[in-house]
């Protein structure tokens, strides 16, 4: 069962002045079955680069790759095209002789300068993840969305995660096993492989301690200990971690060095059912850190890039995102509380002077309170979107 994706009206707006399109996110976060259901009639050929008989004649034999897969196509299909050598190059060559190419990658390897550079002004790159929460509700057949009904689909989405096969299973048990494979998977294949690492009981441990604390501000040194590796190490596992979209770290935000804190980043795992899988826990009602993980996975996948304010004095806010060149900060709580204003917001707001500020709650009521001209509205992770919502351009990614 195929479940239309959010990406879909943008990206049909991108292919149609762009020769190149590629797909980047999270391996089986549903990007090769996404551009296959986007395949016009006519002639196309899907191309699997994880094969190493094809990855070969890519890497070694690039004009026969090219008469067998790409001459007299409609559009080639490239599937998972961080295996290849020298990608940039051959696949500027390609798109320069007028040949359409569709490109999925499961590593930001794709985007580094040594690919890239080629392809600047000839490709443009989107990011697809796991369903995000209307994709989720869609995939569950909702059609209407009352605070109780969105107050449910929220929690077996934070539960669970949004890997569509991970959705499209009913059995719990299941969607465990599946989430631990694929995780072992994202370790062997887009950590290991991609970057080069050779020591699986360490990235696993790094893994695991980064799930155990989401949220938690970094400290290398402390890590480091903790996991028995080297801070070069360390910074080294975490930097392929997130080109893997297994996790992503959340920076400062700041305005004042003096007062604010300006380096150490918190991190969260992208998908909170992954992450429940990694830790082997499910709570069995929702909790404050999973739920504040589960709003942050929320926003990156709207198109934002959520930071976090804290003062060296220790107020601080849970995140901050930007539209239309405005601060809005947002806490998140588990239960709302009617008129009442968190006091970390209150200091932010009385710094930066936002227009909005958001309480993103599991449940409660719902509601809008002024505080300085600002506008607090208490609202849920569904309707938030009305607030949030960036143009496609911020949200989807063009270079």
């Amino acid at each position: 069962m195929y479940i239309e994706r959010d990406l879909t009206d943008w990206f049909h707006r991108l292919n149609s002045i762009y020769k190149a399109v590629a797909v980047v996110g999270p391996r089986q976060s549903g990007k090769t079955t996404f551009l296959r259901n986007q395949l016009p009639e006519g002639t196309s050929s899907l191309v699997r680069l994880d094969d190493e008989s094809t990855k070969w004649m890519f890497n070694e034999r690039f004009k026969d790759f090219e008469t067998e897969y790409v001459k007299g196509k409609d559009i080639t299909l490239l599937d998972e095209v961080h295996h290849l050598k020298d990608a940039g190059s051959k696949i500027k060559s390609l798109v320069d002789t007028e040949h359409r190419l569709w490109m999925t990658s499961s590593s930001e390897t794709l985007l580094d300068k040594e690919v890239l550079s080629f392809l600047v002004g000839r490709i443009t790159v989107l990011r697809l993840y796991p369903f995000n929460l209307p994709e989720f509700m869609r995939a569950r057949g909702m059609r209407v969305h009352p605070p109780f009904i969105v107050e449910q689909m929220t929690w077996e989405h934070m539960r669970y995660g949004g890997y569509p096969r991970v959705v499209l299973t009913d059995d719990p048990d299941l969607k465990m096993t599946i989430l631990n494979d694929l995780f072992e998977t994202m370790l062997l294949k887009d950590v290991m492989k991609a970057f080069s690492i050779r020591d699986y009981p360490a990235l696993e441990r790094c893994a695991r301690y980064l799930a155990a604390t989401p949220g938690a501000i970094v400290s290398y040194e402390e890590m480091s200990g903790a996991l028995e590796i080297d801070r070069r190490t360390l910074k080294r596992y975490l930097d392929a971690l997130e080109k893997s979209y297994l996790i992503t770290p959340v920076s400062p935000y700041f305005t004042n060095k003096a007062k604010e804190l300006v380096k150490r980043p918190k991190v969260y795992f992208l998908d909170t059912g992954m992450r429940n899988a990694v830790l082997g826990h499910i709570d069995a009602a929702p909790e404050g850190r999973l739920f504040e993980s589960y709003v942050l996975s929320e926003l990156v996948k709207m198109g934002h890039r959520p930071r976090f304010w804290r003062t060296k004095n220790g107020v601080e806010v849970d995140f901050v995102v930007e539209k239309d060149h405005r601060p809005i900060p947002i806490e998140v709580k588990l239960k709302s509380d009617p008129g009442k204003v968190p006091r970390g917001m209150r200091s932010f707001i009385g710094t930066f002077k936002p227009k909005k500020a958001l309480v993103m709650v599991h449940h409660g009521e719902f509601g809008t309170t002024k505080l300085e001209g600002c506008d607090v509205i208490t609202t849920n992770v569904f309707d938030a979107r009305e607030h949030l919502a960036l143009a496609p351009s911020r949200s989807r990614g063009i270079l």
